[in-house]
């Protein structure tokens, strides 16, 4: 069975009306990166950022799939899919995704805050309990924060991300730009050979690889007419 490695970007679900960060209208426009998104940010004002994921729960809880994320899943019928997203919706996952890396983390979980990463710390809220209180603590008694990766820290779940890359057979990348990390990243590891398709309603320049054949469209239209080559090409 051939492997396809699907990464995802903001685009992927903005037609779930889920808001860009940094499109016209987008959130870091009425909510400034410095203060909701960095470790300085928590550092200096916790209850101020854990409102602002509070809010973004919120509004996930509204949100349903779209036709892109449920042809995405569809690969899986004729593929061995892994999808690496850059988004920490769950969207891929109620669209029936199975194997999903989220490298910026999932808004859907909150964690310690001294030891994010430490599994026994992280809990996934449900759906009538999506807010984290003023100074409500993880299990070692930190401050719970949200799962998710600040501006300035490490993407653990690169490397992950990277050994999947390496093994596909084709690498489809739908709502994010070349020329910014980690896609501009991930592309270099793609073998020889291997075909990339590029589903974006903006022309992208294709960053260090010339193979990249892309599909103008957005996330829903583009998997449309992705799925009818790969039906052509069998």
């Amino acid at each position: 069975m051939k492997k396809i490695v699907v990464l995802t970007g903001a685009g992927m679900s903005a037609e779930s009306g889920l808001s860009t960060f940094r499109d016209a209208d987008g959130l870091w426009e009425n909510y400034p990166v410095a203060r909701v998104a960095t470790h300085e940010a928590w550092e200096t004002d916790p209850d101020y950022v854990n409102d602002f994921y509070n809010m973004l729960r919120g509004k996930l809880l509204e949100a349903k799939p779209n036709r892109g994320h449920e042809l995405v899943a569809a690969l899986q019928e004729k593929y061995d899919v892994s999808v690496v997203t850059q988004n920490v919706d769950n969207l891929h996952e109620q669209a029936g995704s199975r194997k999903v890396i989220h490298l910026h983390g999932e808004l859907m979980k909150v964690c310690s805050s001294r030891d994010p990463y430490n599994p026994h710390f992280i809990k996934t809220l449900a759906p009538g309990n999506l807010t984290v209180a003023h100074g409500e603590k993880a299990g070692d008694g930190s401050l719970l924060r949200p799962f998710i990766v600040f501006f300035g820290e490490s993407v653990p779940m690169i490397e992950p991300a990277v050994e999947e890359v390496e093994k596909a057979d084709m690498m489809i990348i739908i709502g994010t730009s070349l020329v910014v990390y980690p896609a501009a990243g991930l592309v270099r590891y793609v073998r020889p050979g291997a075909p990339i398709y590029l589903i974006d309603p903006k022309p992208s320049v294709s960053g260090s690889r010339s193979d990249i054949r892309q599909i103008v469209k957005g996330a829903s239209a583009g998997m449309e007419e992705l799925m009818q080559i790969l039906e052509k090409e069998g």
